[in-house]
């Protein structure tokens, strides 16, 4: 056989062989935070309907990532209602791709009105649904 033929061979055959290598773990994790086929994240719109589950929906938009609740009354506070807004602005799994907006009423003479909502309270619900998107996201990765 041909010394030069013997060495095309044995070239070509290490470069198709160079690309089996370990990159696929390294892609398929970082694919991983960017699962998107409803438009936007959906490790974030599968927890933020997870953790806006207890509150009635007027709007569930997968394709533009808004989840907007109704009035939600709490029992053990009757004459206070809030009501959420989450966006998921991007793709990846980050923190700065999710807003949570609020609105909060107190009840004062038969009538709803305006209050402040605590900024702690939106900076929770965005702690919850980060850590239930990331909780989801670690089980897709090891199941």
């Amino acid at each position: 056989m041909n010394r030069k033929y013997f060495a095309l061979i044995l070239a070509t055959g290490t470069l198709l062989l160079t690309g089996c290598g370990k990159k696929d773990g390294v892609r398929s994790t970082i694919a991983a935070s960017k699962v998107n086929t409803i438009g936007v994240n959906s490790y974030l719109w599968r927890a933020s309907l997870d953790a806006l589950s207890a509150l009635p929906l007027v709007q569930a938009d997968s394709s533009g990532g808004v989840i907007v609740t109704d009035w939600y009354i709490n029992p053990s506070a009757p004459g206070e209602r809030v009501k959420l807004t989450v966006s998921i602005l991007d793709q990846d799994l980050r923190a700065d791709a999710l807003r949570v907006a609020g609105s909060r009423q107190v009840a004062q003479n038969g009538q709803w009105v305006d209050a402040p909502l605590r900024a702690a309270t939106v900076q929770k619900m965005e702690a919850i649904i980060l850590t239930k998107a990331r909780d989801l996201r670690r089980s897709a990765i090891a199941g």
